[in-house]
């Protein structure tokens, strides 16, 4: 779980000032693994999560300038009948050719990013030292250096593809596309700091993020004394 132990998370702790600035943490992992389910577990118990997926759509309503960029790119026919953006058809497009991904990253990412950040020094003011944030794509875009300690999500491929079969209604053909752009969860295992595994029982997940969360929380109330 502390995959670094937790004597090296402390010391990663220790580099912040937990008066002035907060403690940044990613959870991150593939398309279906759960992440989404682990940062509302840790808001319930209190931390203050940022949901990129929520800037993500914010950043694409219509009207926005990312917004204007991808119809320009892609056309109107990536629209819908009430003029927002067919995700569904541009998930397909972007899963089977290359240069368009990189074109939608291009519009979308860098504004997700300034806001994400613009979310963390919100929190500050509102008294937050540790802040969560869900970067789906953390790797992917080289986001992990932007915070101080990562937690990975991680799920076997055959059950992250009947999720993503079940949750978004497509073929297991598509699923495994959308899971063939991302990286390989052993590689995402190398560069994290915590791994929460996502095989099992909900009970079970919710008890190792209770855990997670009480091990980060007595290390920074003893750090912040």
């Amino acid at each position: 779980m502390f995959k670094s132990g937790s004597e090296s998370i402390k010391a990663k702790f220790k580099q912040i000032n937990l008066k002035s600035f907060p403690i940044k943490i990613a959870v991150t992992g593939g398309a279906g693994s759960g992440k989404t389910f682990v940062c509302n577990r840790l808001r319930e118990l209190g931390m203050k999560v940022i949901n990129s997926d929520v800037l993500a759509r914010q950043v694409v309503a219509p009207g926005s300038a990312a917004f204007e960029k991808i119809v320009k790119y892609f056309g109107k026919t990536i629209l819908t009948r009430d003029g927002t953006l067919n995700r569904p058809m541009l998930r397909r497009i972007i899963t089977n050719d290359a240069d368009s991904r990189k074109a939608l990253e291009g519009f979308v990412h860098p504004e997700i990013i300034r806001r994400m950040h613009q979310k963390m020094t919100e929190a500050v003011k509102y008294g937050h030292f540790v802040v969560v944030a869900e970067v789906p794509l953390l790797f992917e875009i080289g986001m992990e250096d932007q915070f101080d300690l990562v937690i990975l999500v991680r799920v076997d491929d055959k059950l992250k593809i009947k999720r993503l079969m079940d949750r978004d209604h497509v073929s297991f053909d598509e699923a495994k596309a959308l899971l063939n752009i991302q990286m390989p969860d052993k590689l995402k295992v190398e560069k994290s700091d915590i791994i929460i595994e996502n095989n099992g029982s909900i009970e079970k997940v919710i008890a190792t993020v209770d855990l997670v969360f009480k091990k980060m929380q007595k290390i920074t109330k003893t750090l912040d004394t």
